[in-house]
């Protein structure tokens, strides 16, 4: 069985309503431990496969869940939803309260990342502390491939097979030393149907640099780490040192030797790194 398969055979699925539409979340969930869970989010193209080397280390000891978000992986791929961060940060809210979720430690990448800020001021109470990795903040993004992907003269004339051919490459392109096939093969798989290729043309459409424009970065008072690959042009690590001066209580660690994929990059170190934060 390839990894990504394993690792859907481990999820469970919950409907959330968001807006009037119904919507199968997927998502991983284990572990039993002592509050806060921890929630790892992942951003544009992956899934929650993602934090497959990361996420299970943590499961021994605490609760751990991996959604997919709404358009991605396994959850709900239809089309006529919005798939913004600030609906996704609907989407993250309804699932918690599904999940029975008071409070958590919320972990993103990317425009997970973005979900996280953007939960930590408009429902502070949700997110007891925050990791930041490569996260999607200020104007950074959304980035020209994106854009272009969401453009509806991609998404009109765009197979399954091309879609594929162009992820692949913009994966290992972006990944810090040699790719790894079952992260290449596992984020592709998301994408193998025609609803799936529409899909990712509208996660990418609903990239809105106003929903992370219009925070105030400065109220954010969880305690913060800036888990950050030093190699990423797109959200670079002066994002980040941007970031440690905004936010009130946020710890700068860069991750050497690693670009915007630094769960994948550096699972090892990310995977310690992120330990000792959640010990102290």
């Amino acid at each position: 069985m390839a990894p990504h398969d394993d690792w859907r055979e481990r999820q469970e699925s919950a409907t959330v309503t968001v807006e009037g539409h119904e919507l199968e979340v997927a998502y991983y969930d284990e572990g039993d431990g002592p509050d806060p869970p921890v929630l790892f989010v992942h951003g544009i193209p992956t899934w929650s496969f993602l934090w497959r080397d990361v996420a299970p280390a943590f499961a021994g000891d605490r609760r751990v869940i991996a959604p997919d978000l709404a358009g991605y992986g396994e959850s709900s791929m239809y089309d006529g939803f919005d798939r913004s961060i600030r609906a996704q940060e609907a989407v993250l809210g309804a699932l918690l309260d599904e999940l029975g979720v008071d409070s958590c430690v919320l972990v993103g990448h990317d425009i997970g990342g973005g979900v996280g800020v953007r939960l930590a001021v408009n429902d502070p109470g949700r997110i007891e502390a925050l990791v930041l990795s490569n996260a999607t903040v200020y104007d950074s993004w959304p980035i020209e491939f994106i854009v272009d992907l969401g453009l509806p003269s991609t998404i009109r004339t765009m197979s399954v097979e091309e879609c594929r051919e162009t992820l692949s490459e913009a994966y290992r392109d972006t990944l810090h030393g040699d790719p790894t096939e079952a992260f290449v093969e596992g984020m592709c798989s998301q994408w193998d149907t025609e609803e799936a290729v529409v899909s990712l043309g509208r996660n990418a459409i609903a990239t809105n640099t106003n929903h992370t424009t219009e925070i105030a970065y400065g109220e954010i008072e969880a305690e913060t780490l800036l888990l950050w690959g030093t190699e990423d042009d797109e959200q670079p690590i002066e994002d980040a040192e941007r970031l440690a001066e905004d936010l009130p209580n946020a710890t700068l660690a860069p991750v050497e030797n690693a670009g915007h994929w630094v769960p994948e990059d550096r699972s090892t170190e990310y995977r310690e790194r992120l330990a000792a934060f959640l010990d102290s």
